[in-house]
This record gives C-alpha cells, sequence and structure tokens, in this order.
C-alpha cells in the first residue's frame, strides 16, 4: 500500500466535493470539483483506496500546491 497526496495544480474555489473522509474509492473515480476561472475542473483518485484524510469543503478557496486530500492505496 501506498499513499498518494492529491494536491492541487492551481488555485481556485472547491466546487463540490464528491467523498468523505473514509470513503473507498476506485481509480479515476472524481472526489471533487474545483472552480478555477469560472471552469470546472475535477479531480479524480489516481489509484484504489480509502481517503484517510479531506483536508478541503465547498466554498474553500485554496491555492496551488495544497493538499485537498490523502488517499491510501489498496493495491
Amino acid at each position: 500500500m501506498s499513499e498518494h497526496k492529491i494536491e492541487l495544480e492551481t488555485g481556485g474555489t472547491v466546487w463540490k466535493v464528491l467523498v468523505k473522509q473514509g470513503d473507498t474509492v476506485a481509480e479515476g473515480q472524481e472526489l471533487f470539483i474545483m472552480e478555477v476561472m469560472k471552469m470546472e475542473v475535477p479531480y479524480t483518485a489516481p489509484a484504489a483506496g480509502v481517503i484517510t484524510a479531506l483536508n478541503i469543503a465547498e466554498g474553500d478557496v485554496l491555492q496551488e500546491g495544497q493538499t485537498a486530500a490523502v488517499l491510501e492505496s489498496t493495491t
């Protein structure tokens, strides 16, 4: 098992959070959606696993490089 930090590629506002801490997710599953310059930017799971930390909430304004979530892969 390995840990994956989901870091933001650009700053923006958290528009929708689709998972919560403790959820089991599939590789490629959408985790949350950011609004960046009036565009929706989805973030997906890089591997199958469990969300061990969720550091965001809808409406949060975040900066590039922040860790939004941590996923512990099950493969």
